[in-house]
C-alpha cells in the first residue's frame, strides 16, 4: 500500500514530538506506541514508519511489537473500545448473550468497528473482576453483572462521555 507524502509528513511531526519526550531508546518503544496511538486508538502505517525512522530501529521490529500486544491495533478502531471478557467465569454467567446484544445493538460482529468509528468490539482475556461476571471494559471503565437488557444502558453511558 502506497502512503501519501502528506500522511508521512503529518505523522513525522507528531512522532518526533513524542519520541523526543522519551528519547529514541528502544526501551521506550511501548510508551511511544501508546502515545502515538492515543489520537484514534490505532497505529497507521505512516505512524509506524515514522516511529521506526525516529528511533532508528527496523520497521519490522516496530510492527512486530504493535501487532504482538493486544493494547495496540494497526486496524482503525472506534472511540470506544468494548472489550468483552471471554474467561470461564464470564462465559458461564452469560457472556455469549451479552455479546449477541452488543452485536445487535451496534450492527457489527466481534472484531469489527462501527462505520462511524465510534465503537469497536473486541474479545479480551480476564479483566480480573470475576465477582461481577459477565463483564466488559469500555476504554478504561469496567461494567459488571451485565445482562442483554443492560447493554443499551451501557452504550448510552458512552454517548454521554
Amino acid at each position: 500500500m502506497a502512503i501519501a507524502k502528506e500522511q508521512l509528513d503529518s505523522a513525522e511531526k507528531r512522532v518526533l514530538q513524542i519520541v523526543s519526550r522519551y528519547g529514541a531508546n528502544e526501551e521506550h518503544l511501548l510508551q511511544i506506541l501508546h502515545d502515538v496511538q492515543a489520537d484514534d486508538n490505532s497505529l497507521s502505517e505512516a505512524e509506524l514508519i515514522q516511529v521506526a525512522r525516529a528511533m532508528d530501529i527496523p520497521l519490522s521490529r516496530v510492527y512486530g511489537v504493535a501487532t504482538f500486544y493486544s493494547m495496540y491495533s494497526v486496524r482503525p478502531r472506534g472511540k470506544f473500545i468494548i472489550r468483552i471478557c471471554e474467561s470461564a467465569p464470564c462465559h458461564i454467567t452469560g457472556a455469549q448473550s451479552v455479546i449477541r446484544a452488543f452485536e445487535q445493538a451496534l450492527g457489527i460482529k466481534m472484531g469489527e468497528t462501527t462505520k462511524d468509528r465510534k465503537f469497536t468490539l473486541e474479545y479480551t482475556s480476564c479483566l480480573g473482576v470475576c465477582g461481577v461476571a459477565p463483564a466488559v471494559m469500555i476504554n478504561d471503565r469496567v461494567y459488571g453483572n451485565l445482562t442483554p437488557d443492560k447493554v443499551q444502558e451501557v452504550l448510552s453511558a458512552c454517548e454521554n462521555d
